[in-house]
């Protein structure tokens, strides 16, 4: 699909990879709507970043139809991101995970259908999997809930394939395993290291056992403008992956050398998952992506990490951070 002129959908536009997406539809010439979540101060979210006028902001909530409704309506591809993403908060608040991840999703989907879209792309995630039985991780790797964010996440990708099967929904599934870079929330590891690291202390993590796959944010959301562009994704599950992994003690290792030599690791209990919860391995095989895309990274973790550290040396943006919260 040539996304030039066209006008596009993103949900959950004003979060971290919803904002990075939606300056790569602008820099691939399309005419971007952007769904962000209502906000009684105004509040864009990180699209408050980017220059007015953009791209045309709408707000209101996956959780109703009608604001659903009236953003899919006149679009040509919809990149649903909406979500609600921290796993330990799906410990306690776990219906508000089915009301956003699952219905907002029907709701996506019912929208897509009702107004004939042409694309839309479902945005999934590597921890539907549990932890890796096989590596690196095919599209085909059995799924397995260790957390209710995991169980919902599964049950918004079937009842997108569910829509492609019954109604012949042009329905991809882009699956990210872990995206890193400018922008992220302190629930992500990476950009918790780096705000600790800077403010000075030691650095407060839980298990350090853990292996992830690192993608940089640019890549992720060219790797969706890419998967948009070919028609052969359609009815496709894709991996956006490095296809190599490293621990989060080896990673927070690295950050520590280059940010505050010296600087302490303690173990934090409460951020430690539930023993069965914890996902042990994540690495992705993103073969598919390269077979069916023109799409090839830009980024290695080094180059990332360099960009990632670089954005939160600045003070305007590491004083977005409270880096003696835990943020769930």
């Amino acid at each position: 699909m040539n996304l030039a002129d066209r006008r596009v959908l993103v949900t959950g536009a004003g979060g971290f990879i919803g904002s990075h997406l939606c300056e790569a539809l602008v820099a691939e010439g399309a005419r971007v709507r952007a769904l962000v979540s209502y906000d009684a101060r105004g509040s864009w979210g990180w699209l408050d970043m980017l220059p007015r006028g953009t791209v045309e902001v709408v707000a209101g909530d996956v959780r109703d139809a009608a604001s659903v409704d009236d953003a899919v309506r006149g679009t040509s591809a919809v990149f649903h991101l909406a979500a609600l993403i921290g796993i330990p908060y799906s410990f306690r608040a776990p219906d508000a995970y089915l009301e956003t991840n699952v219905k907002g999703t029907l709701h996506v989907l019912q929208a897509a259908r009702r107004h004939g879209v042409e694309r839309l792309l479902v945005t999934s995630t590597s921890e539907v999997y549990g932890s890796a039985r096989t590596v690196p991780m095919r599209e085909d790797h059995p799924l397995t809930a260790q957390s209710p964010y995991a169980a919902s996440k599964i049950a918004a990708d079937k009842l997108a394939e569910s829509f492609a099967r019954s109604f012949e929904l042009p329905v991809t599934i882009v699956r990210p395993f872990n995206c890193f870079g400018p922008r992220q929330s302190t629930r992500a590891v990476i950009p918790a290291i780096i705000v600790q690291l800077l403010a000075g202390g030691p650095l407060r993590l839980g298990s350090l056992e853990p292996r992830r796959d690192f993608t940089y944010v640019v890549d992720t959301a060219r790797a969706f403008v890419a998967i948009a562009r070919s028609e052969a994704t359609r009815g496709e599950e894709i991996h956006v992956a490095s296809g190599g992994d490293v621990a989060i003690g080896e990673l927070a290792e690295e950050l520590v050398r280059r940010l505050a030599p010296g600087t302490t690791i303690v173990c934090d209990e409460e951020r430690l998952r539930p023993s069965r919860s914890e996902v042990l391995r994540l690495v992705g095989d993103a073969s598919r992506l390269r077979a069916l895309t023109d799409f090839t990274p830009r980024f290695d973790l080094a180059r990332g990490l360099d960009a990632t550290i670089a954005w939160f040396r600045d003070p305007a943006n590491l004083a977005r951070y409270r880096a003696d919260t835990y943020q769930v």
